[in-house]
């Protein structure tokens, strides 16, 4: 049995391990804020809060506040770090605040284990695909190849798939892999990479086992529909239950790689107990893409409804266009298979969402904030 620290472990990803963890036999302690943006209004009264009050040790405190960390970490041997903010066209607008939780916040856990006498011997961090910016594509002439960021200019002209950096012809996605080049387009895909590499590095030079999981598009039951900056899913779900259309950005063929809920715990599981899991990163995901527009005509047919869906050509700047992860290397040295596989994943996940609440959609209210930003155009 081991004594485990999740941070966020009140969150969408974090209760589903803490509750993992426990019929494990394990041990849990949880530091969470309870982010209104995640748990609502009356945060004490969330259901994924509620999932695992009375069965885990709760600390409400903040990864900002150096005293919550020394409460949090004392007798502990193992702390996987999920806290931070994880908007990423909110970062862009809202960038003091993702650098001070996701970049200062580790910082402080990191200060702890050099500084500070304690028992911890693996650490698991959060990173993200959202470091690879585009990813990995292949053009005809120069072979792999890591496009840019999307001109405004082009996208304007509906002109949306990613080009080649050396002739600018238009590029075929395939799975981005660990050794792509890391080239964030986002506030938060910044520091996404930056909690990867400090907690890396750091924890090397201590002599203590780390590893990064960078997370695809994660979603299933337990995913907030409140929350109108992550998660496409429930956006779109919140909204389908509104009676609210959905407007689709670009032309709705931009692609995504949706890896379900429980896959993520096993794999975040697999990554604390396996010996072979230290000093590396991983990408965990599904290894398919999905198009957005596929996961809007989804959801609506298994909402049974009758909202418009239409096509924009809007778009938001430092959105990539595709995103598929190669997962080998996860199933090499984790031995982590995905097992929910997307036509699966969202039907279970519908079926959650209609056992709910139906929860207010400000999903307008936020794309207004963008648009005062100069984020959509």
């Amino acid at each position: 049995m081991e004594n485990i620290l999740i941070t966020g472990g009140a969150g969408f990803i974090g209760s589903k391990l803490a509750l993992s963890l426990i019929n494990k036999g394990h041990c849990v302690t949880v530091l969470d804020n309870l982010s209104k943006q995640i748990h609502g209004q009356n945060n004490l009264d969330s259901s994924l809060y509620l999932s695992i009050r009375d069965k885990v040790k709760f600390i409400k405190g903040d990864v900002r506040n150096e005293l919550d960390w020394h409460k949090a970490l004392e007798g502990q041997n193992m702390v996987v770090h999920l806290a931070a903010e994880t908007g990423t066209g909110q970062s862009m607008y809202e960038i003091n605040k993702y650098v001070e939780v996701n970049i200062s916040g580790t910082a402080h856990l990191l200060d702890y284990l050099a500084n500070e006498s304690h028992q911890i011997k693996k650490v698991v961090v959060a990173s993200s695909r959202a470091i690879y910016g585009e990813g990995k594509y292949k053009c005809r002439e120069h072979g792999f190849v890591y496009p840019e960021s999307r001109l405004e200019i082009d996208m304007l002209a509906g002109q949306f798939e990613p080009t080649c950096p050396f002739c600018s012809e238009i590029v075929e996605m395939v799975p981005t892999d660990e050794g792509s080049k890391i080239n964030p387009c986002s506030i938060y895909g910044i520091t996404k990479y930056n909690q990867e590499q400090m907690v890396l590095v750091a924890c090397k030079s201590l002599k203590i086992d780390a590893v990064a999981l960078r997370y695809q598009n994660v979603y299933g039951p337990g995913q907030s529909l409140s929350n109108p900056y992550t998660g496409i899913l429930s956006i779109f779900s919140t909204r389908i239950l509104n009676n609210n259309s959905i407007q689709i950005f670009e032309d709705g063929m931009e692609s995504r790689d949706f890896v379900y809920i429980d896959d993520v715990v096993n794999a975040t599981t697999l990554a604390l107990f396996e010996s072979k899991a230290k000093d590396k990163s991983f990408n965990v995901g599904s290894g398919e893409s999905t198009s957005v527009i596929k996961v809007a005509e989804t959801l609506k047919e298994l909402y049974n409804s009758s909202i418009d869906i239409s096509i924009t050509s809007s778009f938001r700047l430092g959105d990539i266009r595709h995103n598929c992860a190669d997962i080998s290397m996860a199933k090499q040295d984790l031995d982590f298979i995905p097992r929910v596989m997307f036509d699966k994943g969202i039907s279970m996940f519908s079926d959650w969402v209609k056992t709910q609440k139906i929860q207010k959609d400000d999903y307008d209210e936020s794309i207004k904030q963008l648009q005062q930003k100069g984020l959509i155009k």
